[in-house]
């Protein structure tokens, strides 16, 4: 995730939604004073390539911590801190209530049968379970994103991106926050995913009942359907 003051704006940043490439995207116009989350090491060393920043400033201050907080820190050694995919709930309590209100918030979703299947390719490693098996004992959190960029079932972000309108959607943002440029993306993350076929194609009928229940909430927000690939 990612607050920047110049431009008023809070990227809050979901799974499998090309996120750490935006975020690295973002970072190019942060300057010293900005909340930059630590993501994996070896997409850190995209951003010096590219002389952008790295993390920084992601230690909550003080005056936000709660009694559980203090005993995170006393008794485990846990500073309060934002994280790569900190949610909605968590930033807005940790930060001043005109950021909060004032600065423009966005993210991104993606097709939900589609995100399950990246997301088998990300989290499982060779010899993978079918993906059947491993939709069928993934936990919610792993398989939706709605709980990241809604508060109490809300949605709480200015700006819901789609995946499948990605380059679009970021020119969208470019505008709306006044960058000096368009936002270009490094690949990051991808090549965990090897089959690229149609969901359609992969999922069988207990995986989309599956996915069709637990992402029941942005499938209708986002009017996302079953659909058969086109024919070309």
């Amino acid at each position: 995730m990612i607050i920047n003051h110049k431009y008023k704006f809070i990227f809050i940043k979901t799974r499998k939604t090309a996120g750490t490439s935006i975020e690295i995207a973002l970072s190019k116009f942060c300057d010293e004073h900005d909340v930059i989350t630590p993501i994996a090491k070896e997409d850190e060393l995209l951003k010096p390539e590219q002389g952008f920043r790295g993390p920084q400033n992601y230690d909550i201050p003080w005056r936000r911590y709660r009694a559980r907080d203090w005993f995170n820190l006393v008794f485990k050694g846990k500073r309060l801190r934002f994280k790569n995919h900190s949610e909605a709930a968590f930033i807005r309590r940790c930060i001043d209530e005109d950021v909060w209100n004032g600065y423009y918030k966005f993210c991104f979703e993606r097709n939900p049968f589609d995100k399950a299947i990246s997301r088998y390719y990300w989290s499982s490693e060779p010899p993978r379970p079918e993906i059947s098996e491993y939709l069928a004992s993934a936990s919610h959190r792993r398989l939706s994103n709605w709980g990241t960029y809604t508060i109490d079932d809300q949605i709480a972000v200015d700006f819901v991106g789609r995946y499948e309108s990605l380059a679009d959607d970021l020119a969208t943002i470019s505008k709306k926050l006044g960058l000096p440029e368009e936002l270009s993306l490094p690949r990051a993350k991808g090549s965990y995913r090897k089959n690229r076929e149609h969901y359609t194609q992969v999922l069988d009928a207990a995986s989309r009942a599956r996915i069709e229940e637990v992402c029941a909430k942005e499938i209708q927000a986002f009017d996302y359907v079953w659909t058969e690939p086109t024919q070309s």
